[in-house]
């Protein structure tokens, strides 16, 4: 069996920027510490929700650099690195480990997509020049392209090919996933609403985006599961539904910015071309937090640095 990365709850935490669109790192320290001190078992840095795609490459990697350090080993952080160009995420990807990443995302190469031959000769060439764990991102709905389980199985026999982040919502196609892979690749799901359908599968955890929000939460649905409590596990997912799909009313992560910004959380704004929120799903997005009641309560996220004094 391959060494796990992390099990239970990762937040595919966002990139807080200030109001002139720069990169906010104070606010990036302070969510990464309330992150590690609600139980988060790992963060993804510039994921989807980190923005990534709007981050030039050297900002890219100060991102990644300023997590690492700050978190200092305590909890994993996972860079992503994926790209459509083979070379250039072969480079990011080499730049991360050097920042001091303990594992790596690759999503699926988009636009110009591939078959399923080219991805596993992209992932492959990816884990074997980074040398570091990799976790693989199936999101056909941004890029248009699919793993499919028999690819699944050709990428697990990869010793850096650790796990998948699985976000196609397809579940016949992840069951077959697990029967064909089985300890050699961890299943994660990548969809907050598919958490407890994915563990009973066998699945590991997740790399949520309801975790920028509730962290505490998140990993408690998955430490519930562990623990052979199912229906606490899944009445807490339930629980938390009407929050999750305010979440995805828009394009990630405008909502979920919009939600922190809202509970007075330093977020800041998306970058172009991602836009505010309509003021119809801002109603929906209040609604949603107001129903969990993190509008309903003074909301002090209790901010520290790593010596435990007040940020």
């Amino acid at each position: 069996m391959k060494q796990i990365i992390f099990k239970g709850s990762c937040t595919a935490l966002i990139t807080p920027m200030n109001a002139d669109g720069t990169v906010n790192f104070s606010a990036l320290q302070k969510l990464l510490e309330h992150q590690i001190r609600c139980g988060t078992d790992a963060v993804v840095i510039c994921g989807t929700t980190g923005e990534s795609a709007a981050l030039s490459s050297t900002e890219h990697l100060h991102v990644i650099e300023a997590a690492c350090a700050f978190v200092d080993g305590r909890i994993p952080v996972i860079a992503g690195t994926g790209s459509n160009d083979t070379q250039h995420a072969v480079a990011l990807s080499r730049a991360a480990a050097r920042c001091g990443a303990d594992a790596l995302l690759l999503v699926t190469p988009y636009y110009n997509k591939t078959s399923q031959s080219g991805l596993i000769r992209h992932f492959s060439l990816i884990a074997d020049a980074a040398g570091l764990p990799c976790i693989l991102y199936n999101v056909p709905s941004r890029t248009g392209v699919c793993i499919q389980p028999e690819t699944y199985a050709q990428l697990a026999k990869h010793p850096l090919i650790a796990a998948v982040k699985e976000a196609s919502g397809n579940i016949s196609s992840i069951v077959q996933t697990a029967a064909l892979c089985k300890d050699e690749l961890a299943i994660y799901s990548g969809n907050d609403d598919q958490i407890v359908p994915i563990l009973s599968l066998g699945g590991i955890g997740v790399i949520s985006v309801l975790a920028n929000l509730l962290p505490c939460e998140t990993h408690e649905i998955c430490s519930l599961f562990f623990a052979g409590q199912h229906q606490k596990s899944l009445a807490l997912q339930l629980r938390l539904l009407e929050l999750i799909r305010a979440l995805f009313c828009d394009v990630n992560p405008i909502p979920v910015k919009e939600a922190l910004n809202m509970i007075g959380v330093s977020a800041g704004p998306c970058r172009l071309p991602l836009t505010e929120l309509s003021e119809s799903n801002r109603a929906m997005l209040r609604r949603a937090l107001s129903h969990i009641g993190l509008l309903n309560e003074s909301h002090d996220l209790m901010y520290y640095n790593k010596e435990g004094s007040r940020l």
